[in-house]
C-alpha cells in the first residue's frame, strides 16, 4: 500500500511478472497489490485487469471480479479472455444463465478453446441442478398430522422451528467442515465484552465476524444452487447403481471428476508445467479407459479430449511424433463417431505438428480438412494464413497468394488489424517470389501501416537501415513482422540500376552486405 501511496518504483511488465508468481503461489491478496501497482501504470490495461478479476475469483469477491472483466471489455467486447473471466464472475456470483450467456459467446469466438466448452457444460449442469426434479419430491399422508389440529400461533411457532431445523441440517451437509466455524463465529457475536474490541487496525471485531458469517451464508446458497441436496442424493443413488452393475470404481460424480481434471490439466499447462499436465493426462485418460458406457455416456467424446490434452503437453516437451499420434487419436475417434468439434480440434492440432516438423504437405492436407468446420472470421483467419504459409515453404506460390487473399478477406471482415498485417506480409512475400513487384511493395506498405507504433521492430528497422549506408533514394526502406510477432529476416531492398530500375528482392540479413554491394 505504501508503494502505491508514493508511486510505482519499477516497470508495469515487472509488477505483472510478480503478480502472475504471486498467483500461482497461492498468494491473492499479494498478487492484487503488485496487479492494482501495474494498473497505476498502465491504467485500463485489460490483461492485468483479467489476472486481477481471477484473484478475486479465487478470495470469493466475485463482484470486484465481475468489475475487472467487464472493465477489460471496455474496448474490446470480444476480447475473449475477458469474456470467459466475466462468465467465471458470474458463474462464481451463483447467476449460472448469465455465465452460459458469455460462455457460449466466448465459444462462438474462439472455438479451438476447451475452456469455453468445460464452462458451457459446468454451467448447463448447475442451471439443471438449481431447477432440480419435481419428480423426485414424493407427498405421503402417513405421519404426526397433529400438527393441524393446533391453533395458529402455534402452528405458526412450529413451523419456524422446523425451518430453522431444515436450514441448520442444510447448511451443516453444504459446509462440510466449515460448519464448525460458522458456529464457532456465532458463539463468539454473544460475548458482547469481546464484540466491542478493536483490532490493531481499528476494524471492530464484530464486523469482522458478522462478515465471516455473511460470507459463508452466501457460499452455502451458491452451492445449494450448483448442487441441490436432493440432486446430491439422487446423483448418489444413480451412481451407486452404476457401480453395482458394472463392477468398476469411477468417482462420486464422473462428470465433475472429468471436468475438474480437465480444467486442472489445461491449468498446469498454461503455466508452463507440460510434465504435470501429461502426468494428470494419462492418469485420467486410465481411469476413464476402465469404466462403462453406462458411466460415462460421452465416453469416447472424453477420450478424444484427454487424448487431446496429452498430444499438446507432448508438443510443449518436444516430443512431436508421441504427440502426433495422440491427436492422430483424437481425429480417428472425433471420424469414427462424427463429432464435428472435436474433428476441427484434431485437425487443427495434427496440422501444427506437421507444420513444426516441416511436413507441410501433410500439415495442408489436415487444414484444408478443417475449412468446412471452421467457425467464425478468426479461426478462418488464422487457418487461411497458416495454409498459405505451408505453400510459401513449398514455393508454390500462386497458392500461398490466393491463401494470403482469403486471409486477408477474412481479417477485413472481422477488423483484426493483427491479422491484416500478418495476411498483407503473406501476399507480399508470395507476390515478390512470382515477381509482381510492384502489388508486393503495395503490401508491405498496408503491413506497415497496421504495425504498431510502440513495437519494438520500429527500432530495429531503425538500426538496420543505419548500418547498410544506403543512398538517398532508398530512405524508404522497409523492415517487417513475421506472422508470429517477431522481426522478420526479410526486407524490400529497391535497386536502381539501370532497366533494374523498381525492381524489388528479398535477402536476408546475413545477406545485407551483398545486397547493398549488389
Amino acid at each position: 500500500q505504501a508503494e502505491c501511496d508514493q508511486g510505482p518504483k519499477s516497470t508495469f511488465s515487472t509488477y505483472m511478472a510478480e503478480g502472475d508468481q504471486l498467483f500461482h503461489k497461492g498468494e491473492y491478496v499479494k498478487a492484487i497489490e503488485s496487479y492494482s501497482t501495474a494498473l497505476i501504470i498502465q491504467p485500463d490495461e485489460r490483461n492485468c485487469l483479467v489476472a486481477r478479476s481471477k484473484c478475486y475469483v479465487k478470495m470469493g469477491d466475485p463482484d470486484n471480479a465481475l468489475r475487472d472483466a467487464e472493465a477489460s471489455l471496455k474496448e474490446d467486447k470480444e476480447f475473449f479472455k475477458g469474456l470467459y473471466q466475466k462468465a467465471e464472475a458470474l458463474y462464481t456470483m451463483g447467476d449460472f444463465e448469465f455465465a452460459l450467456v458469455f460462455y457460449h459467446r466466448g465459444h462462438k469466438l474462439r472455438p479451438e478453446l476447451q475452456e469455453f466448452r468445460l464452462g458451457i457444460q459446468k454451467a448447463q449442469e448447475a442451471i439443471h441442478n438449481s431447477v432440480g426434479s419435481p419428480s423426485s419430491v414424493k407427498l405421503e399422508n402417513k405421519g404426526d398430522l397433529s400438527f393441524f389440529h393446533q391453533t395458529d400461533d402455534g402452528r405458526e411457532s412450529m413451523v419456524k422451528r422446523e425451518m430453522k431445523q431444515q436450514n441448520q441440517k442444510m447448511a451443516k451437509l453444504l459446509l462440510g467442515e466449515l460448519y464448525s466455524d460458522k458456529e464457532y463465529l456465532e458463539k463468539l457475536l454473544k460475548d458482547e465484552d469481546l464484540v466491542k474490541s478493536k483490532m490493531r487496525g481499528g476494524e471492530r471485531l464484530q464486523d469482522i465476524i458478522v462478515n465471516c458469517i455473511t460470507y459463508l451464508d452466501t457460499r452455502t446458497e451458491f452451492w445449494r444452487q450448483q448442487k441441490p441436496i436432493y440432486a446430491r442424493e439422487r446423483d448418489r443413488k444413480l451412481t451407486q447403481q452404476k457401480w453395482n452393475k458394472s463392477r468398476q470404481n469411477p468417482p462420486f460424480d464422473p462428470t465433475r471428476f472429468v471436468l475438474k481434471n480437465l480444467e486442472e490439466i489445461d491449468a498446469a499447462l498454461t503455466v508452463g508445467d507440460a510434465e504435470g499436465s501429461l502426468k494428470k493426462a494419462q492418469e485420467v485418460l486410465k481411469s476413464v479407459q476402465g469404466w462403462s458406457e453406462d458411466v460415462v455416456p460421452n465416453k469416447k467424446e472424453v477420450l478424444g479430449n484427454l487424448h487431446s490434452c496429452i498430444g499438446n503437453a507432448l508438443i510443449d516437451l518436444g516430443e512431436m511424433n508421441k504427440a502426433l499420434d495422440n491427436h492422430q487419436k483424437d481425429l480417428d475417434l472425433a471420424r469414427q463417431y462424427k463429432l464435428p468439434d472435436a474433428m476441427s480440434r484434431a485437425l487443427d492440432n495434427v496440422g501444427r505438428v506437421y507444420a513444426r516438423i516441416g511436413k507441410f504437405p501433410q500439415a495442408i492436407d489436415a487444414w484444408e480438412e478443417k475449412i468446412p468446420l471452421a467457425r467464425g472470421g478468426l479461426e478462418r483467419t488464422w487457418l487461411f494464413h497458416e495454409i498459405g504459409r505451408c505453400y510459401l515453404e513449398l514455393k508454390r506460390y500462386h497458392q500461398a497468394r490466393d491463401y494470403g487473399a482469403r486471409s486477408l478477406a477474412a481479417a477485413n471482415e472481422i477488423a483484426d488489424e493483427k491479422w491484416q498485417l500478418n495476411a498483407c506480409v503473406l501476399v507480399a512475400q508470395s507476390e515478390m517470389r512470382l515477381g509482381n513487384f510492384t502489388s508486393s511493395v503495395a503490401h508491405f506498405e498496408k503491413a506497415l501501416d497496421r504495425a504498431l507504433p510502440e513495437d519494438p521492430a520500429r527500432d530495429a528497422i531503425r538500426k538496420v537501415t543505419s548500418t547498410l549506408k544506403l543512398p538517398g533514394e532508398l530512405k524508404n526502406l522497409k523492415f517487417y513482422l513475421n506472422p508470429t510477432g517477431l522481426l522478420s529476416p526479410y526486407f524490400v531492398c529497391l535497386s536502381l540500376l539501370g532497366s533494374q530500375r523498381g525492381k524489388a528482392m528479398f535477402v536476408s540479413e546475413g545477406d545485407c552486405r551483398e545486397a547493398t554491394d549488389g
